[in-house]
C-alpha cells in the first residue's frame, strides 16, 4: 500500500463489495444529472445504516463516489489511494453523514444518498425540495438499485443503462414508452414509476440493456405526456 493512502481490511472489503458498485453508480449516475457535467464543488453523502460509526469504515465507499463522480467527465484514474488527494485537486467537497437507522446490522449500510449543492440538473426532477440534486440507492439481492430520484421514490436495478421521465401519471405511459424502445431492438431490464399523488406527476424510470438510438430518444421525447426525460450511461 502507498504511504499514506487508507488501509482496509479484508473482511471490510468482503463485506463492502456490493455496496462499493453501487457507490460507484451513484456517482456516476449524480454527475451526469448535473448542466454540463462540471461545476460540481460541494458533495454530499449521506449513510443509512444500524451500525454506530466506529462499526462503518465508508474510506472505500467515498473513494468509490469520488470515482464515479470524476471518472465521466475526465481522463483521470480514480482508486482508493489516490481517491481524495484527486478531489482536492478537482476542487471537490465531499463531506460525509451517518444517520443511524432500525434495520438489521448484518447489513453495513440499509441506503447510500448524494446530494450536488449549487449546481443546475439537467433533469429538474432530480432536484430534491432543498434545491439540491438528490438520489438514493441500496443492495437488493446482492444488486445495487436506485430508491429515489429528487423526491420520487423508484426502485430500478443499475445494469445497463438507465432512462429518466418525468410524465403526466395517466394509463398506458408504460407499454407507450416500451413500445418505442421495442421498435428500436432495445431491450428493458427493469422499470419502475414513482408518482407524488395519484393522476398527478410521475417519474418512470426504465433500465436498458443497450443505448438507445437517436431516433428511439426522439420518439420518447416526442410522447405528449412526456416532460422531460434523460438517458444516462452505467
Amino acid at each position: 500500500t502507498a504511504v499514506n493512502a487508507p488501509m482496509v481490511a479484508p473482511e471490510v472489503l468482503s463485506e463492502l463489495a456490493p455496496y462499493v458498485v453501487l457507490a460507484e453508480k451513484l456517482g456516476r449516475l449524480a454527475v451526469q444529472l448535473v448542466s454540463g457535467g462540471s461545476g460540481i464543488q460541494s458533495i454530499k453523502v449521506v449513510y443509512r445504516s444500524a451500525r454506530g460509526p466506529d462499526d462503518l469504515d465508508t474510506r472505500l465507499l467515498r473513494a468509490m463516489i469520488t470515482k464515479g463522480i470524476i471518472e465521466p467527465i475526465s481522463n483521470t484514474i480514480v482508486n482508493l489511494v489516490n481517491a481524495d488527494y484527486i478531489a482536492k485537486q478537482k476542487g471537490l467537497r465531499i463531506s460525509e453523514e451517518r444517520v443511524v437507522v432500525d434495520s438489521s446490522p448484518e447489513l453495513p449500510v440499509e441506503s447510500i444518498q448524494i446530494q450536488i449543492s449549487h449546481v443546475e440538473s439537467k433533469f429538474a426532477s432530480a432536484v430534491s425540495e432543498t434545491g439540491q440534486i438528490s438520489i438514493d440507492g441500496k443492495v437488493k439481492y446482492g444488486t445495487p438499485h436506485l430508491t429515489c430520484v429528487g423526491s420520487f421514490g423508484v426502485d430500478v436495478s443499475l445494469e445497463g443503462n438507465l432512462i429518466l421521465c418525468r410524465q403526466i401519471d395517466q394509463p398506458g405511459m408504460i407499454g407507450l414508452v416500451g413500445n418505442i424502445l421495442g421498435e428500436q431492438n432495445v431491450n428493458v431490464n427493469y422499470m419502475s414509476v414513482g408518482r407524488m399523488s395519484r393522476r398527478k406527476k410521475a417519474l418512470m424510470a426504465i433500465g436498458v440493456d443497450e443505448e438507445p438510438n437517436k431516433e428511439a430518444l426522439t420518439n420518447i421525447g416526442a410522447v405528449p405526456a412526456i416532460e422531460e426525460f434523460v438517458f444516462l450511461k452505467l
